[in-house]
């Protein structure tokens, strides 16, 4: 049993066949497919597999805290299994590569501001757009 799938027998959800399949299709998932691609990726297992059915897997997954969707200003809806240690996302504008990471600087400066503005952080989401320098004629 995959990661996804056991979080969802956790939380006690019925789990079908093709609900497997995309609970399978989304723990193996290195990148952060959009429901197109998980649709792809599922029909290559099981030609049966609707779109709606992805659409409404994700949904309840989503719902239940299983996965995270994010919008990278693409116009597509992208999902990773819900992360267990926080991580940003650098997003190449070109291809739309993601690229998770994780910094103790900018970690502990969001604090930072909070705590000057009277606040007490308890989450944030970074996301940051950029073309490979190369791309930009060697400036940063």
């Amino acid at each position: 049993m995959d990661r996804i799938e056991k979080l969802c027998s956790e939380k006690g959800m019925r789990m079908t066949d093709q609900r497997r399949v995309i609970a399978r299709v989304l723990s193996a998932a290195k990148d952060h497919p959009d429901v197109e691609e998980l649709h792809r990726r599922a029909v290559a297992i099981d030609q049966h597999i609707s779109i709606a059915t992805v659409y409404r897997t994700v949904r309840l997954f989503e719902e239940a805290g299983i996965i995270q969707r994010h919008d990278f200003q693409d116009g597509r809806s992208r999902y990773e299994e819900a992360p267990t240690e926080h991580h940003d996302h650098l997003i190449d504008v070109k291809t739309g590569r993601v690229v998770e990471f994780m910094d103790d600087e900018i970690e502990a400066l969001q604090e930072a501001i909070a705590k000057r503005l009277g606040y007490r952080l308890v989450g944030h989401k970074l996301e940051l757009y950029g073309t490979p320098i190369e791309e930009s004629g060697g400036k940063a």
